[in-house]
């Protein structure tokens, strides 16, 4: 109520034009009632009187409407035009046209993992705002270098320009720049991405500098951070004491030992935070841990200097998406809360104030899928996470790409804007322009992925029918016909089967006589020869 009652504030200007359109609901109100009331119309200036509170009832009407919701997006752009200097809030609704970042800017959102699972997230959220950080685990150390980077003496950004992809608006197109190959000349083996940072780096003269300004000249919706620059390995130290050294061998030795991950640590143990990393951090409105790989994507960041105090300090809201599946070698018959008691253990901390996590629907022929990989879903053991103060967010997060199951985009994004919307409802603050904005995509974007469950549920109900008609043939009962004359069905299959043999056989033995018979003749007529021959 208190957001309603701010509208009839006197610095709004908002009064004049409801009163204007209160009026112009009169006049036609009366226009109808002298129409209803008046049996006859005797005098040229009763019709005129009718027509004129009419026009002037529906003009004052169109009139209020129009100049209040002018009068809107005015008070839209004075909360949130940063250009508005000392105090000056005459502006006029042109100016909403002209700054575009009005629409495009919003709460400001740290995303920290690495991987398919980080790009995710980035891919949906980059539909609500641009405020977005995504600090990115550099994995990619201890790997033979490839000729590109050699060339270009470039630490391995593999991760930061598939990052940079996801926050692309045209991410098909940057792609394939960014991943573009030259085949001839001098430049034969190199990677355009690779020459662009290197050029780039060497224009801004500092690493961090030069991925910021890529933000602007590749037209991104928002920024790419390393989570340091120090070069590090990440490595693995299992239960029975084994050290694994090679970020990409955890898995396999995991596996073959059958001894399950103890933690994770990296090496120099003292790694630097990255210039901004902090900095994004401590600013952020929503901070996101996950999803992805647990030990070799998520957990690492965790480990750089201060990056968790600085995520527990925060102010924004915390929260951890999970994953769907478990991986094999790394969180063999994991549940959620497992995920994030191993989080807690590595970072010291309790980080997390929401946890989102999927339905759990995903269709039994994929799961089979993973099943015969060693991998499953992952347990949603609710209750254990609620126990830990944890709220918790039920969404259909599973989508299924080139057989392999994915986290949609638009969903986990969606869900995590719901979060935002709610947070600000509670703060009394509908009539924020950052709500009215979150709010209005927060819909759009849930009809369409309304259509998308539609369109699932839709397709495994054509898998099902299939199974059940596969099923049915395969395994087809017998019908009462057949059960009531069975015996007298096989005597007849039998008989049948001893006639054909029958028949097979006196073939047989007619070819035998034939041949028999023939072999005679032949040696008759060789007897005869040999007699005449004699006489």
């Amino acid at each position: 109520m208190n957001g309603f009652f701010k509208w009839f504030k006197s610095g709004t200007k908002m009064k004049r034009w409801m009163f204007l359109i209160l009026l112009g609901v009169i006049l036609a109100c009366y226009g109808v009632s002298m129409i209803m009331v008046t049996k006859e119309l005797n005098s040229i200036l009763e019709v005129i009187k009718i027509i004129v509170s009419f026009v002037l009832g529906f003009t004052f009407i169109i009139v209020g409407l129009v100049y209040s919701q002018k009068r809107v997006l005015e008070l839209l752009i004075e909360n949130t035009d940063t250009r508005l200097t000392n105090g000056n809030k005459d502006v006029n609704v042109k100016s909403l046209i002209f700054n575009k970042e009005v629409y495009e800017q919003g709460p400001n959102i740290v995303v920290i993992g690495g991987g398919s699972g980080l790009n995710t997230v980035l891919k949906g959220l980059k539909n609500y705002t641009k405020n977005i950080t995504g600090i990115v685990t550099i994995s990619d150390y201890g790997r033979e270098a490839s000729n590109s980077r050699k060339e270009l003496n470039l630490l391995p950004l593999d991760d930061i320009r598939d990052s940079i992809i996801s926050l692309a608006y045209n991410e098909k197109i940057m792609e394939k720049i960014l991943n573009y190959e030259f085949e001839n000349g001098k430049l034969k083996d190199l990677t355009f991405g690779d020459i662009y940072l290197s050029a780039i780096r060497e224009v801004c003269g500092d690493f961090t500098k030069s991925i910021e300004t890529t933000s602007s000249v590749l037209n991104m919706a928002g920024k790419i951070l390393p989570v340091t620059l120090d070069e590090m390995k990440i490595c693995a130290e299992l239960e029975d004491g084994t050290i694994i050294d090679e970020k990409d061998k955890i898995p396999e030795i995991v596996t073959d030992k059958i001894s399950k991950i103890s933690r994770i640590f990296v090496t120099p143990t003292n790694c630097r935070p990255a210039p901004g990393v902090i900095e994004a951090i401590e600013n952020a409105d929503i901070i996101i841990i996950g999803p992805g790989s647990l030990y070799t994507n998520v957990i690492p960041n965790l480990l750089i200097k201060n990056v968790s105090k600085a995520i527990k300090v925060s102010k924004a809201i915390k929260i951890y998406i999970s994953n769907i599946m478990t991986e094999l070698g790394q969180t063999d018959d994991f549940s959620i809360s497992d995920h994030i008691n191993a989080i807690y253990e590595h970072s010291g901390q309790e980080l997390f104030d929401y946890c989102i996590y999927d339905t759990g629907e995903v269709v039994p022929e994929y799961i089979r899928k993973y099943n015969k990989k060693g991998a499953d879903l992952v347990e949603q053991d609710i209750t254990k996470v609620r126990a830990k103060g944890i709220k918790v967010l039920k969404s259909n997060l599973s989508n299924i790409v080139d057989d392999n199951i994915r986290h949609d985009s638009d969903a986990i994004a969606a869900s995590i804007i719901d979060i935002i919307c709610d947070d600000l409802k509670f703060k009394d603050k509908q009539n924020n322009p950052q709500f009215v904005f979150l709010n209005s995509r927060l819909k759009d974007k849930k009809k369409v992925n309304k259509a998308k469950i539609k369109i699932k549920e839709k397709q495994k109900k054509v898998r099902d029918i299939e199974n059940k008609y596969r099923s049915k043939h395969n395994n087809r009962k017998p019908s009462k016909f057949n059960s009531k004359y069975k015996d007298r069905i096989e005597s007849i299959q039998t008989s049948d089967e001893k006639r054909l043999q029958n028949i097979k056989e006196y073939e047989e033995d007619e070819r035998q006589k034939n041949i028999r018979e023939l072999e005679e003749k032949e040696r008759f007529l060789r007897e005869l020869i040999s007699k005449g021959k004699k006489q």
